[in-house]
């Protein structure tokens, strides 16, 4: 059953949210989240480097990045751009560290030491003034960049994902136990949503700052008030999925979000209603049954077109498929050598790339389903990987123990 702990935050006023917000005429002042946040009775809780080298001194048959980022020991596993400026990248890998690095040199501009194992997120805050970094073990750890001083840490239990806020100091996190935390950085002041006992093995805040949606082990999504600190709606039995939620997404506005499951299921859901509005799968929506799970097609990334009505959803096997978000037709099938780990859509074109167990990045032409350009370099699988916002240019870590920055040239830019 749904609940929560005592402990209240009243994050966003006393409106009720009972449409879909416009952003543009209603978006959360971060001042006034934050300052919510005061009155809530809550339980408390290094040097410059540089490790890189450019394409120049590669030994590798073809090398298409612009500069190779080697200062991590172990595999990379994540990646992700500070919002503001697009001009600084945070790296976490298996030697459990991170660091904070320019895109355009590979300087060093903090390493995130303290782990105690492999470092799986690590995330800008909205204003880019904060960098959050936790480990599989649950050590989460917050640290201010332009001082390079750690201002926070707490340890849960194993750490499934890490999100900051989109508009204001709070950070979220989903645990191996189920829970989901929120704290607010740097006081601390914390409170957890828990369901039944089984891994938060995804979660999104929705653009409102309002809800959070998040997907579970055995199928269920919950859309999560944050406010009132219960489930707004429950997405569970025949309308959920059939095996565990692998990632999800939202559009520009939150009304929608999109699942993903190794149930070879991606599901569509409004966020108002919590009712399932579309299912998108590769084999014309034969359901499998619990036994057939571990065989079927996982879902390995979802993501919306801002342009066009257009949802990609890439699959194990290596297909990226492309739908229709209105008539949840499939319109394109665009294969890989091998599984796709992540996918990301330009902020305003009908790109959308992929990162590929075969070390590739790939550019694919939603409207046509062709490939725009690939690009290698990487002398293992591609892990993760980030595009900036004018879509310029591309980061990619890798299991080779290296980060690399791609600039993505098109001919119609």
């Amino acid at each position: 059953m749904d609940n929560m702990q005592e402990n209240t935050i009243d994050l966003y006023g006393d409106e009720e949210i009972i449409e879909v917000i416009d952003l543009n005429e209603m978006e959360p002042d971060p001042d006034d989240l934050a300052d919510d946040l005061d009155d809530v009775d809550f339980e408390d809780a290094p040097d410059d480097d540089e490790g890189w080298e450019t394409d120049n001194e590669m030994e590798e048959d073809q090398d298409d990045s612009e500069l190779t980022f080697s200062k991590h020991t172990g595999s990379v596993f994540c990646v992700s751009l500070d919002p503001v400026t697009n001009s600084m990248a945070v790296t976490g890998g298996e030697d459990d560290k991170a660091y904070v690095w320019r895109v355009s040199n590979g300087e060093v501009l903090l390493e995130c030491t303290g782990h105690k194992d492999s470092v799986t997120c690590a995330v800008f805050s909205h204003d880019s003034s904060m960098v959050a970094t936790g480990d599989m073990s649950g050590m989460i750890k917050v640290w201010k960049v332009e001082t390079k001083e750690e201002v926070w840490s707490f340890e849960v239990g194993d750490l499934e994902w890490l999100e900051w806020h989109p508009c204001a100091p709070v950070l979220l996190a989903g645990t191996d136990d189920g829970n989901v935390w929120m704290w607010k950085i740097p006081s601390g002041d914390c409170k957890t949503f828990q369901s039944s006992a089984c891994q938060a093995t995804s979660g999104k805040v929705l653009p409102d700052g309002k809800r959070a949606v998040v997907g579970y082990e055995d199928g269920t999504v919950r859309v999560w008030d944050l406010k009132q600190g219960n489930a707004a709606h429950v997405i569970k039995g025949q309308d959920g999925h059939k095996g565990a939620l692998t990632c999800l997404a939202c559009n520009k506005d939150g009304s929608l979000v999109l699942t993903g499951s190794v149930d070879g299921f991606a599901k569509l859901v409004n966020t108002a209603t919590g009712k399932v509005v579309g299912a998108f799968s590769l084999e014309s929506g034969k359901a499998k049954g619990p036994t057939e799970e571990t065989e079927s097609n996982s879902v390995e990334s979802v993501g919306f077109c801002n342009i066009l009505p257009l949802v990609a959803v890439a699959y194990l096997d290596g297909t990226l498929a492309i739908y229709d978000l209105a008539t949840q037709v499939l319109r394109h099938r665009c294969y890989h050598e091998a599984g796709i780990v992540h996918l990301q859509w330009e902020e305003s074109s009908s790109v959308v790339s992929t990162c590929c167990l075969d070390g590739a990045l790939r550019l694919w032409d939603a409207r046509s389903g062709g490939i725009v350009s690939e690009y290698r370099g990487h002398t293992a699988e591609i892990l993760n990987f980030t595009i900036n916002r004018e879509a310029s240019l591309a980061v990619t870590v890798s299991g080779d123990n290296q980060a690399k920055v791609f600039c993505l040239q098109r001919p119609d830019r």
